[in-house]
């Protein structure tokens, strides 16, 4: 678990995108930290990993998660 100094107030917070892919499994993507994703047979399994997935990107990478803010999503469908 990443070790915050007493006095920084982060607000942790990511904003997820889960899909499905062929096979059936659960994909978790971050769009604030580009890269950072998880996959798992179950939604429980998946938010976990995802979480930890975070947590491992924030360790190695620290703690700018960009100046990106989640707007949603949107599909686009291609004749």
């Amino acid at each position: 678990m990443i070790a915050f100094p007493p006095s920084t107030e982060i607000p942790l917070e990511f904003d997820i995108v889960i899909e499905r892919d062929p096979d059936g499994l659960y994909v978790a993507t971050v769009p604030a930290l580009y890269g950072c994703r998880s996959e798992a047979r179950s939604l429980d399994e998946l938010v976990e990993r995802a979480r930890e997935a975070i947590l491992l990107r924030l360790e190695i990478e620290g703690l700018d998660p960009g100046d990106l803010t989640f707007v949603g999503i949107h599909r686009i469908r291609l004749a």
